[in-house]
Order: C-alpha cells, then sequence, then structure tokens
C-alpha cells in the first residue's frame, strides 16, 4: 500500500463572524449575544465581525484571579 504525506497549512482567521465568535469562546450563539460586552467590528460594507484579540482579552478578564492591587504593581513594573 502507498502512503502519502499530506502538509497542511492551517492560516488562523482574526475576525468573526458571530457564530464563530461564539464558537470561540465556547459558548451558544445566544448566550454569547447576551453575555459578551465586546463590540463588533462594521466593514465599509456592513459586515459586522468580532475581533479574536478582543475576543481573548474578555476572556483573560474573566478567568483573572489576581487582585486590583496585584494588577496595579503589575502595571507599575
Amino acid at each position: 500500500m502507498a502512503t502519502a504525506t499530506l502538509h497542511v497549512i492551517v492560516v488562523p482567521k482574526r475576525m468573526l463572524t458571530a457564530a464563530e465568535a461564539a464558537h470561540h469562546c465556547g459558548r451558544p450563539g445566544k448566550r454569547f449575544i447576551l453575555e459578551c460586552p465586546v463590540a463588533p467590528v462594521k466593514f465599509q460594507n456592513g459586515d459586522l465581525r468580532y475581533d479574536v484579540h478582543d475576543l481573548d482579552r474578555w476572556l483573560d478578564g474573566l478567568s483573572d484571579r489576581s487582585s486590583d492591587a496585584d494588577q496595579i504593581i503589575e502595571r507599575l513594573g
């Protein structure tokens, strides 16, 4: 039997539709719209897309268990 090597290059998208953004955040679509404070970016043609960087910042903030004092100290260096 012959063998083959498959080389796949995946280019991640930065701007996501609402459904893709909900999936990225691990939330059902309706819950995502209700819970997510991140505003979508509006393109010239009217398309709305969520920036992955903004979504990740929001998610990071949800799981950040450090105190306000720790955050201030971290910012001061």
